[in-house]
This record gives structure tokens, sequence and C-alpha cells, in this order.
């Protein structure tokens, strides 16, 4: 039976869709369940006792003003330390082009508020991070995909997805979600040029930058962009809009994230915030500058670094002993995700049923592909999960697809 509702939502919810990873998780709350499927930080590196004693001080010292509202750009104290931070790798900027959002989710929906008119072009990484499309599709975007390999987006093919006049660009350059690839310094300059040579601007989502394992840092786009186009003298007024998160540095129950960009754009994106939810939570904010002051949140990445390398190469080492010879992985050099690819023509939703059968679970690549294709891969997490169910998860995970890859005629023989 309809209800009076069928008939008033409007017509971009027709666009909507849910989470595919969100009710995936649905399915493995059950306690027995060990899940690789969620994007989730591990619970036992949230710094319980800073948090404690930060609370104890914003409001011993300034409990009135974080418990009132406040401006939309954010607490200023923050968005000064973000910019100190930022300036020690290399890009020049000032609180005036910083905006604290609710997660960096919400930034990307104001980003889709702001550029996206219903048909635009979205030029995307393939596989891309699903929560953007799904911020996206509801304000009608159409997408051109570049393929990746494990040097990232394959930017020999950029120019002519280019030529197709995409409103911006979108890439996910360190430890990438959900392939855990990283782009290369080579490929990030030369990205930088084109995007410049076309007139594109770059929307860099950063959220694992300092998550790094092994290997060096590599510039950051915005950093590649700020030193091409030349001084600006301290406000970044270039081609990029950036994002990143304390989500995955200290908590993502802070829903804490900020955007730096031109001080034009921001202006603008506060609008959007404005009519969103006036500003993000004030004592979320003066809290999160008292736990990342003084040096605590350069130490505490330290040993969020040691405790996720010894995961992924948990995840590494048991994958080369437990998995059929016939699939191929990533290996991520930071970040929380590595990127499972079964042989062509098999599917891993159907692997995924018979895995949560046993106990284990992923997440089916199809969805990550803005324009198809991706049925034969697979995102598996690896921050979330202690070394010991590591193991077991992935000899669990080995078993189904040796199974269904024998069924199918591809297996080891």
């Amino acid at each position: 039976m309809q209800t009076p509702w069928e008939y008033r939502y409007a017509h971009r919810t027709q666009r909507m869709g849910s989470s595919v990873i969100r009710e995936l998780l649905k399915l493995t709350e059950q306690p027995d369940i060990i899940s690789f499927a969620g994007g989730l930080p591990a619970p036992d590196v949230f710094p319980v006792k800073e948090f404690q004693k930060a609370c104890n001080a914003v409001l011993e010292q300034h409990g009135a003003q974080a418990l009132q509202y406040s401006t939309t750009e954010g607490y200023r104290p923050l968005r000064e330390m973000i910019a100190r931070h930022t300036a020690r790798y290399a890009v020049e900027v000032t609180a005036d082009n910083i905006l604290i959002t609710s997660g960096s989710q919400q930034a990307l929906d104001f980003i889709g508020r702001l550029f996206i008119n219903r048909g635009d072009y979205i030029l995307v990484e393939s596989p891309t991070y699903l929560g953007a499309l799904q911020a996206w599709n509801a304000y009608g975007a159409q997408y051109i995909s570049v393929p990746m390999d494990e040097h990232g987006m394959i930017v020999d093919e950029l120019e002519a997805a280019l030529r197709v006049g995409p409103k911006f660009i979108y890439v996910l350059p360190n430890f990438q979600n959900p392939s855990g690839s990283t782009l290369s310094l080579e490929r990030r300059k030369k990205l930088v040029e084109l995007a410049d040579k076309y007139g594109v601007p770059i929307v860099e989502d950063d959220p694992y930058g300092q998550l790094r394992y092994e290997g060096d840092h590599i510039p950051s786009v915005v950093a590649l962009d700020s030193e091409f186009r030349g001084p600006n003298g301290g406000h970044y007024r270039g081609n990029v809009i950036y994002l990143s998160t304390f989500s995955k540095l200290l908590a993502p129950g802070l829903r804490l994230a900020w955007v730096i960009a031109p001080p034009e754009v921001i202006r603008r994106l506060v609008m959007a915030k404005q009519a969103a939810d006036l500003h993000t939570a004030s004592f979320n904010q003066y809290v999160a500058h008292e736990v990342a002051n003084d040096g605590f949140l350069d130490e505490h990445v330290k040993y969020i670094r040691q405790v996720y390398k010894e995961r992924r190469d948990t995840m590494l080492e048991m994958m080369e002993e437990m998995f059929p010879p016939e699939m191929r992985w990533t290996h991520p050099l930071g970040g929380m995700f590595l990127w499972g690819i079964m042989p062509e023509g098999t599917d891993a939703a159907d692997a995924l049923k018979v895995a949560i059968e046993r106990k284990v679970a992923f997440v089916p690549g199809a969805a990550f592909h803005a324009n198809g294709g991706g049925a034969n891969t697979m995102r598996i997490n690896f921050s979330y999960s202690t070394p010991a169910t590591i193991r077991e998860g992935i000899t669990r995970m080995g078993t189904v697809l040796k199974e269904l890859l024998h069924k199918n005629g591809n297996g080891h023989k």
C-alpha cells in the first residue's frame, strides 16, 4: 500500500542509495563474524585518557564558550593549528583558507552542492571512494573514470578524459580507499600540470596521508600545485581543494574534518554550511584542539603507524599463505585497506555470500566503480582487527575463495 509520502519526495532522491558498506555492516554486527568490511580505525588506539583530561580542561577553562554557538568557519585556534601543521608540508595557508566540517563526508556533500549541476561530469579514479559517489549522485553527477594501477591513477589516460570537460577531478593520492594504491610523485606533478592546462580544478581527499608504514613521504597534490604557482603571500589561491580529517588520527566519533581552499571558495562553503548545520560542534573542536596541541598528535600518530603496520604485515603474510594463487592483491604502503583481484569472470558478491556463512566478511568491489565493472574485486580492511583475528579471518576467506575458484573452473590444479 502506497503512503502519501510516496508522491512528495524530491526528484533528486531517485538517485540516492544506501551505502553498500553501511548495509553490509548491519550483517556483520554479530559478534561471531570477523569483519574486514568496515573502514574502521582500531578502537584500541583511541586516546581515551587524553580525551578525558581534555574534556575536563575544556569545561574548566572554556566551558561557556565550548558549549555555546560558534562561528561557521570553526574554532580559530584549531584552524590556526591546522595551518601551522600544513605549513610543515610546504603549503602556505592561513586560518582564512580553512573550514572545519562535521567529517569529510559533509565536506564532500558541500562540494557537490557548490559545484555540481545535474548532468555535470566529474573525473574519478576507477575504483574510487564510495562515499563521494553517494554524496554527488544526489546532485545528478555523471562520471568519467580513469583506470588505476599500483602507482595510482594512470595519468597517461587523463588528457583524453579532460577533453570531455569535467567540472573537477577527484583524487585520493595516498593509500587510496578502496585500493590502497599511492599516486607516484611523477604522476602527481603531471596531474597538476594537466589540470592547469585544461583549467579543471582538483579535489584532493587525503584522510590517510599520515598513516605511512614504509617508503618516503610524497608531497600532497595541493603542495605541488602551490609550488607550481609560486609564492602566494601566505594565502593559498591555487587549483586544489584539499580535504583531511581527525577521524583516522584521533577518533571518528568526533566527526571533525577540514577543508583547505582558496578564500573565495571557503566563503562559498561557509554559506553551504550555514544552511546545513550552522557550525561544527563547538565542544568537539575545543577538545580536539586540547588533545592535539603540544606535540601529542605527532607522537600518537607514530603509535598508530606501529599498530597498523603490524596488522597490514600480518594480513599480507596470511594472504600469501592462504589465498589461491590465481588471486592478486595490492601491497599498500600505508592507510587501512588492500584490494583483492579475483580472475576475470568471477564475482566477489558470490564469494561474500559463502563467506558470511563461514563468519567472515569483506566488501565486494563493484560498488567502487562509478561506471560499472570490478565484479571480481574486493576491499579488505586490516586496521580494525587484531593480528590473531586477521589470521583466523584470512584463513576462512582463503578456504572460501579456493572453493569458489575450483567450482568455477578457475582453481589451481
